[in-house]
């Protein structure tokens, strides 16, 4: 596992999270597109997101930009689709490289984005915690 840092404003986006959801999280960054991705500890994604996504709703409106919530798991594959949620793809891992199968097209061209932006960012992601690199088949 690769040692994360974190700078002041991470920082004081993750106390923020907290003290609003009252759930631990494990990490924080923000990704390519200037998302902010709030990863939970593995069974807090409910609380989180809270009753009819209510805390996710105040947490966009009070940061004024767009989050994400994914839920860890040390699995690396069960990770990946957490990450890749709402998306669906079946994942496998074969010689450390995690493959992204996907039925059609339009799944396929969400996860990967213009320019492999959103590839790029669920594999940066993946990196921080995982060994692994990622590919779309």
């Amino acid at each position: 596992m690769v040692r994360i840092t974190f700078s002041k404003d991470i920082m004081s986006f993750m106390t923020f999270f907290e003290s609003m959801t009252r759930v631990p999280l494990k990490d924080c960054l923000v990704d390519g597109n200037s998302q902010l991705v709030f990863v939970v500890e593995q069974g807090t994604i409910g609380k989180a997101i809270g009753k009819k996504g209510a805390n996710a709703r105040r947490l966009e409106k009070a940061l004024n930009r767009k989050i994400k919530i994914v839920e860890f798991n040390p699995l690396p594959e069960e990770f990946a689709k957490n990450l890749i949620s709402p998306l669906k793809a079946e994942i496998s891992e074969e010689e450390g490289v995690l493959i992204m199968k996907c039925n059609d097209g339009t799944t396929r061209s969400l996860l990967i984005g213009r320019g492999a932006k959103n590839l790029k960012n669920y594999e940066s992601i993946l990196r921080r915690h995982f060994d692994k690199t990622l590919k779309v088949a």
